[in-house]
């Protein structure tokens, strides 16, 4: 006999763009039983409901208070803007309920960290929607990059017109990507970083952002020595973000002294691509040698759908995310919140 699958009664905090999107891959995984929706939105709710043909069984709520009382809820997903996240997954952990987050965790170190102890305490998984460390490309690439020699720079491009946040600025919104990538790949996170940009749609002085939502930004990433096997000299990395550029680019690069690893999203291009090439001999005249680009074969999988998966089986097996963790994503809110330091003071800022 084939045992039952366990399964998660869920609610979906937030119907949004990337709440449906989160609530459209739940619904196709046979661990999850979504039993609530949430928006303050009476008419959003109907619409979702209709829209993916929702059982009559599963409840809409205006109120979140409300909707984590829900009779044999065991789990919340909070697709809602940052600045709400720390009160919902609080009252989230305290009522037992595990919990799976939209990136960033919160807007302040202090608030992710204490999330995290809380869901320590409490026995109940914290994971952060940080989407692209389940991308088959993305976990493919780690191994790539010890094929590239002594790793010498990076590069990094992030643009499109739109969507903007209400709530976070651009290097939050966006930077963020490339630098987990960056962490994964390299196995390491930045020890100082530089950053500067600016503000046009929202340049009023917001909570956490005393000079707007920047709406282009440029960021230097510097990590330390021995960020690859044999690596001799400090790793810098320049990454270019803007949600005010129609010109849409999504490509990440690291250059090594034997290749060049480049992830790149945009349309007709390899999604992972490994140029191999160097100098030999090292002295003038420099010659390269044994250029060639191989276009890495990626099993066809949406990483949304994979993380989404990677919670369900983590939450009911209570065990700790090693992918995506709360105190993962917690050290990324803290690495972000010296870039926004960074930004304001024009200066360098350890992390």
């Amino acid at each position: 006999m084939i045992p039952c699958l366990q399964s998660l009664n869920l609610a979906i905090f937030g119907l949004g763009r990337w709440g449906t999107h989160l609530l459209r891959n739940f619904l196709a995984l046979p661990e999850a039983r979504v039993v609530a929706i949430v928006d303050l939105d009476r008419q959003r709710l109907t619409a979702v409901r209709d829209r993916y043909g929702l059982a009559a069984t599963v409840v809409c709520y205006d109120d979140w208070l409300q909707a984590m009382a829900h009779p044999g809820l065991g789990a919340v997903v909070i697709a809602t803007p940052a600045s709400t996240h720390y009160p919902m997954i609080r009252a989230a952990l305290e009522a037992g309920l595990h919990v799976l987050s939209e990136k960033p965790l919160t807007l302040e170190g202090a608030t992710s960290t204490a999330l995290c102890q809380l869901a320590a305490t409490q026995q109940r998984q914290l994971i952060v929607d940080h989407t692209y460390l389940f991308h088959p490309a993305v976990q493919h690439g780690r191994d790539l990059c010890q094929r590239l020699g002594s790793l010498r720079y990076g590069y990094a491009a992030r643009t499109n017109l739109g969507p903007v946040r209400p709530d976070a600025d651009v290097f939050w919104d966006l930077a963020i990507h490339d630098i987990s990538i960056l962490n994964h790949w390299l196995n390491a996170r930045p020890i100082a970083v530089a950053a500067w940009g600016q503000a046009w749609l929202q340049p009023q002085p917001q909570e956490n952002f005393p000079s707007g939502l920047r709406d282009v930004g440029w960021l230097r990433l510097m990590y330390a020595n021995g960020a690859s096997e044999g690596g001799s000299s400090p790793l810098e990395v320049m990454v270019h973000v803007s949600w005010a550029n129609p010109d849409k680019q999504r490509r990440l690069s690291l250059v090594g002294d034997r290749g060049t690893l480049v992830l790149d999203e945009s349309p007709g291009t390899k999604l992972l691509t490994l140029y191999r090439g160097e100098f030999q001999p090292q002295v003038f005249p420099f010659v390269p040698v044994g250029p060639q680009a191989e276009a890495i074969a990626i099993a066809p999988a949406e990483p949304l759908h994979e993380m989404c998966r990677h919670f369900l089986h983590q939450a009911i097996a209570n065990q700790p995310s090693s992918i995506s963790s709360g105190p993962m994503a917690a050290d990324l809110v803290d690495l972000m919140a010296a870039i926004t330091l960074a930004a304001e003071t024009g200066e360098i800022t350890p992390v």
